[in-house]
């Protein structure tokens, strides 16, 4: 597939907010409009759709009308991007709603997390790239509490592309933030801890492939759906899977795993990403970076398949920004990861 890549933003250029999951502005008020501030900072305007300030329970009621804010946004010639106000658990009901037509002749920069894997991956069925980073609600509002490279990193992604970038990991994370129903946490995250990097678990030498993931219970949601990729869509694929404040058992994450493996995806991919795992212990990770190798390696004969764990990507904060479709390279030499070309026009 040959993927439509959006424009970079400018100052002055809109950006369209929608809660395509939970409505969550309209719990969290506060949270909410503390994002938006950075936005404005940037010089970015603001165009909230209808279901972005929406009471959060007929928002839940009603995902046609979620879906047509998503095809609203993407109609818009004025908007340039659209950014999830927050992630929830039910944006997979919105997929029947969604039009495949306005989204694939309308590249623009859609980013969210979490719940938005469901949008990603249909818009990436469409032939756009995406972008799985950040929502405003969680990322964009505690940004100030959060390494100043964090808000260096995303400022570049979306408005100065280059033919390369190489990834840093971040040396500190948080998992997750404090109660949002107390104001005097606003902007606040949980307690940062030192990290040692990403985990470099098997592999060698440098492949390159297009960056397909997402939240690894969301997609479960997705398979056998019309909205799930087909066979041969893996072939070549930079896979990562991210999980998320649920904290999936590794018994799950195991079972979600062989799963694949009979699917045939670890037969076709280049390299296989597991993000930073949420509110696991030291010792979780290890026995979950010993589950993945024994499963991808022994059960289904991958002992070469590169593999990264403990990659900054999902509910751990700060996270990295991936643009989905976009040719990615794992280096196992020199423990890089970038991308290898040009994300946005």
């Amino acid at each position: 597939m040959t993927y439509k890549k959006p424009a970079k933003l400018n100052q002055g250029n809109t950006v369209a907010i929608v809660s395509p999951s939970w409505g969550g502005p309209s719990v969290f008020p506060h949270i909410y409009e503390n994002g938006l501030k950075v936005l404005q900072e940037w010089g970015l305007k603001i165009k909230e759709f209808p279901t972005a300030r929406m009471d959060a329970a007929f928002t839940r009621a009603n995902p046609q009308i979620r879906a047509k804010d998503i095809n609203d946004a993407f109609a818009d010639p004025e908007v340039k991007a659209i950014l999830a106000s927050i992630g929830g658990d039910d944006s997979v009901r919105i997929l029947p709603f969604l039009d495949k037509k306005i989204i694939a002749e309308n590249p623009k920069i859609l980013m969210g997390y979490s719940d938005t894997s469901t949008l990603h991956v249909f818009s990436n069925l469409q032939g756009l790239i995406t972008f799985y980073g950040l929502s405003i609600m969680a990322g964009f509002s505690q940004m100030e509490s959060l390494p100043e490279s964090f808000k260096s990193h995303v400022r570049e992604i979306l408005f100065e592309p280059k033919e390369s970038y190489e990834y840093q990991p971040y040396g500190t994370y948080c998992d997750g933030y404090p109660d949002w129903a107390n104001k005097e946490n606003l902007g606040k995250v949980n307690p940062m801890k030192s990290d040692d990097g990403w985990h470099w678990l098997q592999g060698s030498g440098s492949i390159q492939g297009e960056l397909f993931g997402g939240c690894i219970e969301v997609l479960e949601m997705m398979k056998a759906t019309d909205s799930w990729p087909s066979q041969d869509f893996w072939k070549g694929k930079i896979f990562f899977l991210e999980t998320s404040e649920e904290k999936p058992s590794i018994q799950y994450i195991d079972h979600v795993l062989r799963n694949y493996g009979i699917l045939g995806v670890f037969d076709q991919i280049s390299g296989f990403i597991f993000s930073r795992a949420r509110d696991y212990s030291d010792e979780e990770k290890k026995e979950l970076e010993e589950k993945i190798v024994s499963i991808v390696a022994k059960e289904f004969g991958r002992p070469n398949l590169p593999i990264v764990a403990n990659f900054d990507v999902g509910h751990t904060g700060p996270q990295l920004v991936l643009p989905l479709g976009v040719r990615a390279e794992i280096d196992c030499k020199n423990k890089k990861i970038s991308l290898a070309e040009s994300w946005l026009e």
